[in-house]
Order: C-alpha cells, then sequence, then structure tokens
C-alpha cells in the first residue's frame, strides 16, 4: 500500500538585509541576448571582461521560474529538518579521502583557531551522471523518500552515498534542466579565445561523465556572543571546477576578492539571476588568463544573524578525463603569453579533471583542517599548492 507523501510546504526568503554594505559592482550577462550574432558578441564581450576583472558575474535569462526555485529552497530546507541520525546514513565511504556525493556534516573545520570554533556548514551533494541524468529542478523524491524510510538499508558505502544516481535519485529525474544554463554561456566562450564554436561545449556535454553536481549548503546560525568573535564563517578560497551557479540568496554573506586590489566586497543578492564564478579549471586551461575567483562566507549582518543561510547550488566542471593542459589553439592566448599554467610550468604531470577534482577535495575535506599554514599551503598536487586568502 502507497505510503502518503508528506505535504513539501512552501519556502519564505528572509527580507534582504538595510543594512550599508560595501557591494561588489558586478555585470550581468543576459543568456535570452544569445539570439543574434550581435547579442552574442555583446554577451560574450561582457563575459570575458567579467571574468578577467573580478570572476563574479550575475546571469539572468536562464528560463527557470521563481517558483521551481523556491521549490528547491522548499526541499533543501526540508532535508536539513531530518534527523541527524538520519542524514548521517548518507555520508560517503571515503570522506576524508575525497568522496564528496551525500551529506557531509557539520564540525568538521576550525575556522577561529584562538577560540577552537568550529564550522556550522552541512553539505548535501547529488552528482550528475552521464547514465542517470538528473532534472536540476525536480529533486521532490529525493527528501520524500528518505523521510519516508524507503531505504531498508544505507545506500552502499562502498560506492558512496549517491554514486551512479544512487538509491535516492528516482528514474523519473533523467530530465536535463538548468545544466542547460551552463553549455549555453560556455557555448560563446569561443569569440574572445579565438576558438572554435563547439571548443568549450565540447569538453561540457552533460551526457558525458563528469563530476557536476547541485547541492543544498546551510550555514546554521550562531548565537550573537559566538558572532562577535569570529571573522568569518568559512575561509577564502577558490571553487575547482569551470563555473559554480549560485540561485538568488537574500541571506548576505558571500564576499570575493578583488584580484585587482586585493579588497573584500560583498555579493548583492539580485533578484531572478544566478551568482557564478569563474574557477580553477578555467584558470589552468587558459594560463592563467581566466582567474579563479576567490571567496568566502563572512558572517552576516546583525539583521540577518538570527536565521540559517541556506543555499543552492550547481558547480560545472570539465568531463573527468579532459587534462587540464593550456589550450594550444588559442591565437589570443599565444599573442598575451598566456601559453602554460602552474604544472607546466614546474614541468609536473599535467592532472586530468578527475584528478584534480579528488586531489582538491581531498584536501578541502580533510578532517579539523584549519587555517595552519601546514594545511592552508598544503601542496595539492606536485606543481600546486593552495594558498591563505583569510
Amino acid at each position: 500500500m502507497p505510503v502518503p507523501v508528506p505535504e513539501l510546504g512552501t519556502f519564505n526568503h528572509v527580507p534582504e538585509t538595510k543594512e550599508q554594505l560595501d557591494w561588489a559592482d558586478l555585470v550581468t550577462v543576459d543568456l535570452s541576448q544569445l539570439g543574434t550574432p550581435e547579442g552574442k558578441k555583446q554577451q560574450a564581450d561582457i563575459l570575458i571582461s567579467a571574468v578577467r576583472e573580478k570572476g563574479f558575474f550575475y546571469v539572468r535569462g536562464f528560463g527557470i521560474s521563481q517558483e521551481r526555485v523556491n521549490r528547491q529552497f522548499a526541499m533543501g530546507k526540508r532535508f536539513y529538518e531530518l534527523p541527524l541520525e538520519e542524514k548521517l546514513k548518507y555520508v560517503p565511504k571515503g570522506l576524508d579521502e575525497g568522496q564528496f556525493n551525500g551529506y557531509v556534516p557539520a564540525g568538521r573545520r576550525v575556522i577561529d583557531e584562538e577560540n577552537q570554533i568550529r564550522d556550522k556548514i552541512e553539505i548535501y551533494n547529488i552528482p550528475s551522471k552521464a547514465h542517470r541524468r538528473l532534472d536540476l529542478l525536480d529533486f521532490v523524491d529525493i527528501v520524500h523518500r528518505v523521510q519516508r524510510r524507503l531505504h531498508p538499508r544505507p545506500p552502499d558505502r562502498d560506492r558512496g552515498a549517491t554514486r551512479g544516481g544512487g538509491r535516492i535519485c528516482p528514474r523519473k529525474m533523467l530530465r536535463l534542466s538548468t545544466p542547460k544554463s551552463s553549455i549555453r554561456y560556455s557555448s560563446y566562450w569561443h569569440s574572445p579565445l579565438e576558438l572554435p564554436e563547439d571548443y568549450f561545449t565540447k569538453i561540457h556535454q552533460y551526457q558525458v561523465k563528469s563530476e557536476d553536481h547541485l547541492r543544498y549548503m546551510r550555514y546554521s546560525k550562531y548565537p550573537p556572543e559566538i558572532n562577535a568573535k569570529l571573522k568569518n564563517w568559512s575561509y577564502g578560497h577558490t571553487d575547482l571546477g569551470s563555473f559554480t551557479l549560485l540561485f538568488r540568496q537574500p541571506v548576505a554573506g558571500l564576499q570575493i576578492k578583488y584580484p585587482s586590489t586585493n579588497e573584500w566586497k560583498w555579493v548583492k543578492p539580485q533578484d531572478a539571476t544566478l551568482t557564478v564564478n569563474a574557477c580553477d579549471a578555467l584558470q589552468f586551461i587558459t594560463g592563467g588568463y581566466v582567474k579563479s575567483t576567490v571567496h568566502r562566507v563572512t558572517v552576516p549582518p546583525k539583521d540577518q544573524q538570527h536565521v540559517d543561510r541556506l543555499g543552492l547550488l550547481y558547480f560545472s566542471r570539465p568531463h573527468n578525463d579532459v587534462k587540464l593542459s593550456t589550450i594550444k589553439d588559442s591565437p589570443l592566448l599565444q599573442r598575451e603569453g598566456y601559453t602554460e599554467n602552474e604544472f607546466e610550468k614546474s614541468g609536473n604531470p599535467v592532472p586530468t579533471m578527475e584528478e584534480w577534482t579528488f586531489a582538491k577535495q581531498k584536501w578541502q575535506r580533510t578532517k579539523a583542517g584549519t587555517l595552519r599554514p601546514d594545511h592552508a599551503t598544503a601542496t595539492i598536487l606536485p606543481g600546486f599548492n593552495e594558498k591563505v586568502y583569510a
């Protein structure tokens, strides 16, 4: 006999802060303008300028209603309301070794060494696999099936919580949705770099195996007396893929570091947009022409410190077998002298995207990781050391 499906409920975003913050001045790429050669060129120019100057930008015209986005936030909220013992069933085996699909509990990092304060960040990653295509905005069964206890036992821990689609990814999620947005703006990267039109889409095909994934991410609130001691809720860092897509999230906290001045600026939530940042893989394959953007989550303004900060993100990455060598076919990169990345300059082997992903994830997921120099400046792979960004 079917088990009744619980109501998902609604998600009400909190009001934006009324505090006057030092907001970053970011441009907007409009995907609805790509229908003409003129529009495509204009948006490509905006994009390349954005990733070279600041690394963050907004995207609008991506074709997903706010209602569907809110549905995802409601599901993320419902998931995190589950008892901890239920969520812990989906921690992937090998988390300390770089496995990341499934549930990552809070408290694994010390974010304030002096006061020994740990993070309150929970992560739930849902992988997209070539043979199990996911509809980014139709994940209601994930939460419902967990809540209804449809798992007779936890997923096979030797395979990770959701590897290969896992037990919690129902077949009806085989439609592709938002990843199209990632492909669409990948498709006009070729223009400023003077490359064939399909250069970037060929290495970002959704049906080919990659480590793309959707994430529900919750920063739980701290008491006021703890916030008063903290500088940030997460360290400054870069993301490891091509682009990270962040759906509008009104609790201020995200900050970016301007490459030109090293100043930290707040990122303002904009209605009906994605906030997008360039990541490590783009820096590698462009020989540093595109910079992977440093960002962090800091303590929210006082009028928002009473709520949890829930995020909905999609991480876009090249195929696992793509070697992260500097592109040799770009006349622009050759003219400008961007011909080698960190691995090539040091004479070390250039990793594939898969090798880079799991090496950096292993560093990121190290239990009790801190800002101590031995961790913060560790060698991820020969030829690349992490940095302290504060």
